[in-house]
């Protein structure tokens, strides 16, 4: 049984695609090394240890979530004040897992890695690639992205706020790679439901915070979806019974 076992591990490791995935996260590391730098050296600025830095990116490695943590680390903040404010940052990628559960890595070791390093990026890459090649492709092109991350991290802290002076705005590049990889993933489905219910949610949200802006607007976002779902169905059904 256990070599059966084995067996099927080795098949499903080997059907990993390096190479491809490799080339998929070429355009993400062009957005992702400009902000791992700028982050790298907000850090420094900040007074975060090297070593402390890279573990960041390497254990937390959520990009908006890095860039807010840091004046909270600097303040001295308590730990759970910290992890909170971080839970609701990133709470969005707990809806991102849903449409790749079923290419996600047999492997619980893999799979719980690929919902780890399952960031926007990540997200939008795998969503804009065919569904056969999606499996073969997760965990390659979620290794690779973090890497380009955790790199360039390093490269910001040890090169120090010199750069921040020479290029400001470093960051900004981030926000920059995720509209490329949303018009590209719009290109790929030509769907304009997406964008119509954010652009609504968007609105609506900020008529009643701008502190918790994201979380709200993805609360609105998941309930129109839901309404939408259920008015989908009661059509089906409505439909079928004429």
């Amino acid at each position: 049984m256990n070599t059966q076992s084995n067996e099927i591990n080795q098949t499903q490791v080997h059907s990993y695609d390096w190479a491809e995935g490799f080339k998929k996260s070429l355009p993400v590391a062009m957005g992702y090394l400009p902000a791992g730098i700028a982050f790298g050296v907000l850090a420094q600025v900040a007074g975060i240890p090297v070593w402390a830095t890279i573990m960041l990116s390497a254990v937390l490695y959520a990009g908006a979530a890095q860039y807010a943590c840091l004046p909270m680390l600097s303040a001295g903040l308590p730990i759970g004040s910290i992890a909170t404010n971080i839970a609701a940052i990133n709470l969005r990628h707990v809806f991102y897992g849903m449409p790749l559960l079923q290419y996600l890595p047999k492997n619980k070791i893999a799979k719980t890695y690929c919902l780890f390093a399952l960031t926007d990026e990540t997200f939008s890459v795998m969503t804009s690639l065919p569904n056969e090649s999606r499996q073969a492709l997760i965990l390659p092109v979620s290794l690779f992205n973090q890497g380009w991350w955790v790199l360039a991290s390093a490269i910001g802290v040890l090169i120090g706020s010199a750069l921040s002076d020479l290029v400001p705005h470093l960051d900004f590049a981030l926000v920059c790679l995720f509209a490329i990889l949303a018009y590209e993933q719009f290109q790929s489905i030509k769907r304009y439901f997406p964008i119509v219910i954010a652009v609504i949610a968007l609105v609506i949200a900020s008529f009643f915070t701008s502190n918790w802006l994201l979380l709200v607007a993805i609360t609105i976002c998941m309930l129109m979806i839901l309404v939408r779902g259920f008015w989908v169905q009661h059509s089906v059904q409505g439909g079928s019974n004429e």
